[in-house]
């Protein structure tokens, strides 16, 4: 059942008043006249018909607005629901101008400095705190979004299919053209020939070395390895010739790192341009590039992994969110907090907001003034005539009542001056 509305009984009680008010005058009019209407009571005669004149006719006036008095199709009455659609249009108009103008928003926007007072309500502990609390709730029905099975199956695909058209070959060459830029991928050739040398300087190396000497000298010569092993020991020969070795290559790598223009430096230089201009030029290995992507990223194993990966991730977010001690929550006081000091001593970044804001709102105003506009319009329209007619009369029929109840007494009024300037004259 709909709530009684509260401003019902205040107009039904000042119709009323009007009313017997003007009751009133119609009684005094008839005993007026009853009394022969001479002497006193000819003054009080001129009163109460006066007034009888003035409470009908602002009754009549008063009523037309809203519906035809004693139901009566007279012209010119009913104006509220006769005019709904004129009302309607006027009303939108008077909105779109008064209240949408962009000129005058603007101005308003420019006195009211949007980004200064951002920074003032900032600045208050409290309001901290509502913009971190809405921002936790609106990123936890995010995150719970996010979860659910259909959501998780777009997203893969998604991905699924930008990963699909990703030409990798050509992002492949334009990495490397960064890397080789200025040299940059002699760094990384550095870097592998520094891990090299450690690597074979190492003692489990030399004895790698020397254990597959060994072996394959047992296996290709096993007659000179034994007149060997009788002289003296293959074993040892083997230690020494790997010391020898690894020796000679650590030797090796340390002047490759040492010269720039050593043969190794030279030969990858060329090699990795070679390798990228065969990327950019030769179609079949680009082709043979992409056909490897996209094996990966069809690939069950890494789908499953991808998947497993975004719910570790959406799981871990949402843990720390949800904390009474969330570090994201807390980053996020720690820079409103900062955005409030610093808009109020950064002028430079104070007007570059409320430019922004103004740029906005002018392009938002010129949007929507032509569909706000036509909203209130069409919804007005749309309205029922007796409810039209309620909301209206609701809103304003008290204060109509007491142009009644003035309306009576000031024509009783009236009817005393004229009546005394009548005697007077006589």
């Amino acid at each position: 059942m709909t709530p009684a509305d509260p401003r019902h009984p205040h107009l039904r009680r000042m119709q009323l008043a009007a009313l017997a008010v003007l009751l009133l005058a119609l009684a005094g009019l008839a005993v007026s006249v009853a009394m022969g209407g001479k002497g006193g009571w000819a003054w009080f005669k001129a009163f109460c018909e006066a007034a009888t004149v003035g409470g009908l006719a602002d009754w009549f006036a008063v009523t037309a607005l809203f519906r035809h008095p004693l139901g009566l199709p007279i012209p010119h009455t009913a104006l509220i629901p006769q005019g709904k659609h004129r009302i309607a249009d006027s009303l939108a108009s008077f909105v779109r101008d008064n209240f949408l103008h962009p000129d005058m928003l603007l101005k308003k926007l420019q006195v009211f400095n949007p980004a200064q007072r951002l920074g003032e309500w900032l600045s208050q502990p409290e309001h901290q705190a509502k913009v971190t609390a809405s921002v936790r709730s609106m990123a936890l029905e995010a995150l719970s979004l996010l979860n659910e099975d259909a959501v998780r199956r777009a997203m893969g695909d998604f991905l699924m299919r930008r990963a699909m058209a990703w030409n990798a070959t050509a992002t492949a060459a334009s990495v490397l053209d960064v890397l080789t830029d200025a040299g940059r991928h002699q760094q990384v050739l550095d870097g592998a020939l520094g891990k090299l040398r450690d690597y074979l300087a190492t003692p489990e190396v030399r004895a790698l070395v020397a254990a597959r000497l060994v072996k394959f000298s047992r296996a290709q010569w096993p007659k000179v390895t034994s007149v060997v092993d009788a002289l003296s020991s293959v074993d040892k020969m083997a230690d020494s010739l790997s010391d020898k070795l690894a020796l000679q290559l650590v030797e090796e790598v340390q002047e490759a790192l040492a010269h720039p223009e050593h043969t190794v430096r030279r030969e990858f230089d060329a090699w990795i341009h070679d390798f990228i201009a065969r990327m950019r030029g030769d179609e079949g290995f680009a082709q043979d590039i992409n056909a490897l992507k996209n094996r990966v990223v069809q690939s069950e194993d890494v789908r499953s992994y991808l998947d497993g990966l975004w719910l570790e991730v959406r799981a871990s977010i949402e843990a720390d969110i949800r904390r009474d001690e969330s570090a994201l929550m807390r980053h996020l006081g720690h820079s409103l907090a900062s955005l409030s000091q610093r808009l109020g001593r950064d002028e430079s970044l104070t007007q570059a907001i409320n430019d922004h804001v103004l740029s906005t709102a002018s392009a938002l105003v010129a949007q929507m003034r032509s569909g706000v506009t036509e909203h209130i319009a069409s919804t007005v329209k749309s309205w029922d005539d007796r409810r039209l007619v309620r909301q209206i009369e609701l809103s304003i029929g008290r204060d109509l009542q007491f142009i009644r109840l003035n309306g009576t007494l000031v024509g009783g009024a009236i009817g005393l001056l004229l009546h005394a300037g009548t005697v007077w004259m006589t």
